[in-house]
């Protein structure tokens, strides 16, 4: 049974984790200028709060309390295996100015596997395996699939401005706190975002794709784990229609 009790454990421990780790990481002097990006405002600033959002919603779900470990396995594999593909594409695509679906695809139709292609098809692969986890019948397992994938893809989508993505997420998942079945599923990302929005509000960090991705995709855990059939569909088509109509956008501002 899950109680209040194991929802903010589950809280408490994406904020605590995800604290350390970004902590950690902004005292180490080694290679710097890799962790360093240049922001909307032209302000130079690092993406330590990737891996601190990543660890801290995958180390949450792992040891949230009430549920089946083999959901908790199946959502911190999926939350690690987003931030992995994230991390690729922040570092071995930092210079590739692509973006979106119709970008990527066309280059992957062209014989070119640019990072974006690889992320698109890794947190695909990885929202496909937590769906058949989650999820008993055939459509819902996909329709969780969409779901995990569409929410990690919408929360990197929001990364574009300080605070925004991380402030989606808390205000996204709040709703999820009062599903008793994955309550602690939504607080693990509420968790880590609480911890990090004051230094991405300051420009100090970012978040990434490493950390977006990952708090998007812990967020489309709870959100397939609390939903049955209608309310997966009903986000899975909210989500596609949004990374649809932003990706057109992107398309006619090249």
């Amino acid at each position: 049974m899950i109680t209040m009790r194991a929802v903010g454990k589950a809280a408490l421990c994406g904020a605590v984790v995800a604290r350390g780790v970004y902590e950690g990481a902004r005292r180490r002097r080694t290679s710097a200028a890799v962790w360093e990006r240049t922001n909307h405002a032209g302000r130079t600033v690092h993406l330590h709060a990737g891996p601190a959002a990543a660890a801290g919603t995958a180390l949450a779900v792992a040891a949230a309390a009430g549920l089946p470990p083999r959901v908790r396995a199946a959502g911190a594999l999926t939350v690690a295996a987003a931030a992995a593909c994230g991390a690729y594409d922040d570092f071995a695509g930092a210079g590739d100015p692509r973006r979106g679906f119709r970008a990527h695809l066309g280059a992957l139709r062209r014989g070119e596997v640019t990072s974006g292609a690889v992320k698109l098809i890794g947190i695909g692969a990885a929202a496909c395996a937590a769906g058949a986890v989650v999820k008993e019948r055939p459509l819902d397992k996909a329709l969780a699939a969409v779901v995990i994938a569409g929410s990690a893809h919408l929360v990197n989508l929001l990364d574009v401005r300080p605070g925004r993505a991380a402030g989606a997420v808390l205000a996204l998942a709040a709703p999820g706190l009062a599903r008793r079945g994955s309550a602690p599923l939504a607080a693990a990302p509420m968790g880590a975002a609480a911890a990090l929005i004051a230094d991405d509000l300051a420009e100090r960090t970012m978040l990434g794709d490493t950390g977006a991705h990952a708090l998007g995709a812990g967020l489309g855990l709870a959100v397939a784990v609390g939903n049955g059939r209608a309310g997966l569909a009903l986000h899975a088509a909210a989500l596609v229609g949004t990374a649809l109509a932003m990706d057109a956008r992107n398309h006619l501002c090249e």
